[in-house]
């Protein structure tokens, strides 16, 4: 897990919206915490005002909810807020597999075959931080080579507050193992333009992350 240190002035919120975005999606903030402002300062080396700048980005994100009289907390789903967010996200990958499949380009799938590499070299090492964020590239890199601008804001927006959830789901060995198999399988699939087979993969893996998720709220560890 990265160490926190000190951050350059240059574009500071920008990095503290980076440092912060990586606090939440690994559960280093959890689900439903107050962010405090004074903790935060001095744990980034970082004055209120780009602190400030990089919540409000990040409430902009779905990562934080800003609430009345309780300033900025860690965004918290309840089980039929992941139900529906699911149910929505899996549609969007599936369709974003679909177009992806027709009107990627072979730079574009040669970028993300590279992506898949690095994170098979994370998974190797047990690199969680490193698989998430290249997995989650990965996943953009695909909606993004759907080519329609409506999805990907729509896919962006919704994917932004189950991203933490995301990440649990791959602390459990088999199935972190499992969902490495399902990435072969869609990358494959993609290099073959099979939209239709891509699609069904994407929404299938979709289904076992949300039934994860549920199992972790059930059990008490989400």
């Amino acid at each position: 897990m990265a160490e926190i240190v000190a951050i350059s002035k240059l574009a500071l919120h920008d990095q503290v919206r980076a440092r912060l975005r990586a606090m939440l999606v690994e559960g280093r903030i959890l689900p439903g915490a107050k962010l405090n402002e004074r903790e935060l300062s001095e744990q980034l080396c970082v004055s209120r005002t780009p602190l400030r700048e990089a919540i409000k980005l990040l409430a902009t994100e779905g990562l934080v909810d800003l609430l009345p009289n309780r300033g900025a907390v860690a965004v918290k789903l309840s089980q039929a807020d992941v139900l529906h967010t699911f149910e929505v996200l899996g549609g969007l990958e599936a369709m974003s597999g679909e177009l992806a499949a027709q009107r990627i380009t072979d730079d574009e799938l040669t970028e993300i075959r590279a992506l898949h590499y690095d994170m098979m070299a994370c998974f190797t090492r047990q690199d969680l931080p490193g698989y998430y964020s290249l997995n989650a590239r990965i996943h953009g890199a695909i909606n993004a080579a759907a080519k329609n601008p409506v999805l990907v804001s729509a896919y962006q927006s919704i994917n932004a507050r189950v991203q933490s959830l995301r990440f649990r789901t791959n602390q459990n060995a088999a199935k972190w193992k499992r969902a490495v198999k399902e990435h072969e399988q869609m990358v494959q699939a993609l290099s073959e333009r099979d939209g239709k087979g891509l699609g069904q993969l994407l929404s299938e893996h979709l289904i076992n992350k949300r039934n994860t998720v549920l199992d972790l709220m059930q059990s008490g560890d989400a």
